[in-house]
């Protein structure tokens, strides 16, 4: 597999009417960027024509690929097959509705040559910019939650669910490999392992849009938290070292 500088992940599930607007924004980023890259968009089972769409958009972007899972068994396996998958020294997943756009990469980069070994995107930072919230209940649902994985799993990270972070390539193969959870959970889970074994994390300040079409319902919000409470207990159970 021939390595890039940059991988971009992108997870998706019944994406066909998102996918194409956020294809084309990424690549036109990247067309213009002087390091190699490419493109891979993880296909989950989707029951509608997302394969069928992307794979007409590999004739317009030559370094977009598709990985087809055969099941949904969630955002956090989808993620992990790309990651794994992937050959950039930095990897980055973001998400299918493109509400955090690409253009962050260029502000995370500093930070990767400072020797952060992740960059995780955050939409509470005083600096973090709302353009479109998300409804008064999904607001302070996410607050709570937030509070709560701090205190279980991972101390210090004020928003551990914004889909736009990015990995060293040995960072990215070292806790993927050893991810358990498939669901909404994962990103706390990569977050806690990554303290555990001595990664370090930087959290930057992204512009973020809501898609009122977004797949994170309430329920997903208590389903990290009970996956949360799995983190703490594999971190109890050493499952992680």
């Amino acid at each position: 597999m021939q390595k890039v500088f940059l991988s971009v992940i992108i997870p998706a599930y019944d994406e066909e009417k998102r996918i194409p607007q956020t294809l084309l924004a990424i690549d036109k980023y990247l067309s213009v960027q002087k390091y190699s890259c490419e493109i891979l968009v993880v296909d989950s089972g989707s029951s509608d024509k997302t394969a069928f769409v992307v794979n007409n958009l590999t004739k317009l972007i030559k370094n977009l690929r598709l990985i087809n899972l055969p099941e949904n068994r969630g955002k956090g396996w989808a993620v992990t097959q790309g990651m794994l998958a992937s050959s950039g020294k930095y990897r980055l997943f973001t998400d299918a509705d493109n509400s955090t756009s690409i253009e962050h990469f260029s502000k995370m980069q500093p930070f990767l040559e400072q020797g952060y070994d992740i960059v995780i995107g955050s939409r509470a930072l005083r600096e973090s910019v709302i353009a479109v919230p998300q409804s008064l209940f999904k607001r302070l649902l996410g607050k709570a939650g937030n509070l709560f994985i701090q205190l279980v799993a991972v101390w210090g990270i004020w928003d551990t669910q914004c889909g736009f972070k990015v990995f060293e390539e040995k960072a990215a193969n070292d806790i993927f490999s050893r991810l358990t959870i498939p669901g909404w959970g994962f990103d706390v889970e990569t977050l806690a392992i990554a303290r555990l074994r001595g990664y370090k994390i930087k959290e930057m300040p992204v512009r973020w849009v809501n898609d009122p079409l977004s797949h994170v319902t309430a329920r997903s919000y208590f389903q990290v938290l009970f996956e949360t409470m799995k983190v703490r207990l594999n971190l109890l159970r050493k499952k992680y070292d």
